[in-house]
């Protein structure tokens, strides 16, 4: 039996990795992957704003509906999901953290890692969480961290779409065809209660880069993700 494949998200907050890689998420779920997602924090204090508006509501109650919220989004979508719970707006990120993603990163021993855009002026915990999702990619790398567990490879990283693309100089160099899985992303994201205004608006976005897919393809693509690359495209034999 072939060793399952493994893939690696890190997410700023709780529901960022079902708006910008649910498809992803679903569809290597559906192929036998193992996918684990990390939520570096709950977006409690910037992200959700829906519920603050509720009369007596506590900062231990939003962490326990966004917490819920994320865990029913990656049962859905195949996946298994851990908590760092390190905060937000703003987030930072101290040593233990990176070194407790490089230990994800030498037990999981990713083929590929997702996460934020490099930068975004609008939102500054998720080009962090890039930072430190690639800084803990490089301890992993490093034959003097931990020298008694073997070091991981060079897994390609790749950026979701963040929510404006073009403030964020971010580019689509990837096209994924989701339309297989759109009704787990959809159902995924429909559990985010606390930020139901952005499902209307990713519905849209699948299916702009699902149009976008197809006119760069010879495929007929309903609904996409996009992504944009770290580093260079590695292959062998053939460019194809």
């Amino acid at each position: 039996m072939s060793e399952t494949k493994t893939a690696l998200i890190v997410s700023a907050h709780s529901a960022d990795f079902v708006w910008r890689a649910g498809g992803a998420i679903a569809l290597h779920a559906e192929q036998g992957w193992k996918v684990h997602i990390v939520c570096l924090s709950f977006g409690e204090r910037g992200e959700s704003a829906k519920l603050w508006r509720v009369p007596g509501m506590t900062m231990e109650k939003v962490k326990t509906d966004r917490r819920r919220e994320a865990q029913e989004a990656a049962a859905i979508l195949g996946a298994s999901v851990e908590f760092l719970d390190i905060g937000d707006y703003p987030m930072r990120a101290d040593l233990d953290v990176v070194f407790h993603l490089a230990k994800i990163y030498r037990e999981l021993r990713p083929s590929f890692v997702l996460s934020h855009s490099l930068k975004d002026p609008y939102n500054f915990d998720h080009p962090l969480a890039t930072h430190v999702a690639q800084e803990a990619r490089v301890v992993a790398q490093a034959h003097g961290h931990e020298p008694s567990v073997p070091v991981i490879g060079a897994p390609p990283v790749f950026l979701f779409e963040p929510h404006q693309p073009e403030q964020c100089e971010w580019k689509p160099e990837l096209f994924l065809d989701i339309s297989s899985v759109w009704e787990k992303k959809q159902a995924a994201f429909e559990t985010m209660a606390a930020q139901e205004h952005l499902w209307e608006y990713y519905t849209r976005v699948g299916l702009q880069r699902g149009a976008q897919a197809s006119r760069n393809s010879d495929f007929k693509i309903k609904y996409a993700e996009a992504f944009q690359r770290v580093f260079p495209h590695v292959t062998q034999g053939t460019l194809a």
